[in-house]
């Protein structure tokens, strides 16, 4: 039997007018808290904290992704959820991000687990940076955002990660189990 997440509530924090240097002073200040992420936009700052849900999310979406890219015999650095920064435009911390074949400054994939805010409208950020293909997880279900010249546009598929099975990706995220939920992945892959 598969035990999906419960959906409790994050804490989120919107200021607008806060100078680069502000943020850079705050992101300062929450450098070791654990669980808060830090977003800027032409100065709009958003702080979010996060769940014990979004974590097993964000965990097991890593796990089962880079699991089935090593199957594949895909080339990749995996980046995790550093800081990737345009200096006084933005700034944000994607759950997990990769880069193909080798490491670069900016990833080529953002991966977001949406629990209580965010999505689609982080886009914008990321477009700033030039992250070529963004994920949005949200109520089992992910969304494929690639950047085109006009934008990004909706996708069916991933442009790195061919071949995968998205929906039974967003469904076993949410398993809490992380090993009930890799022999739920790899079943269905």
């Amino acid at each position: 039997m598969i035990q999906l997440l419960d959906r409790p509530a994050e804490q989120r924090f919107v200021q607008t007018g806060v100078s680069w240097a502000s943020f850079k002073a705050i992101q300062s200040g929450f450098a070791s808290f654990s669980g808060v992420r830090l977003f800027y936009y032409e100065g709009e700052l958003e702080i979010l904290s996060t769940s014990s849900d979004h974590e097993i999310v964000k965990g097991n979406i890593g796990y089962l992704l880079e699991d089935f890219m090593l199957s594949q015999g895909l080339e990749f650095v995996a980046t995790g959820s550093f800081s990737q920064e345009r200096e006084a435009v933005a700034a944000v911390q994607a759950d997990e991000s990769y880069c193909f074949p080798a490491k670069k400054v900016i990833p080529d994939l953002a991966i977001e687990v949406v629990i209580t805010s965010g999505g689609p409208d982080k886009l914008r950020r990321y477009s700033a940076l030039g992250v070529q293909e963004v994920w949005f997880w949200e109520n089992q279900t992910i969304q494929i955002y690639r950047l085109g010249p006009e934008g990004y546009r909706l996708a069916t598929e991933s442009q790195f990660v061919t071949g995968i099975n998205l929906h039974r990706l967003a469904q076993c995220a949410a398993i809490e189990s992380r090993p009930q939920a890799v022999r739920e992945f790899r079943q269905a892959s």
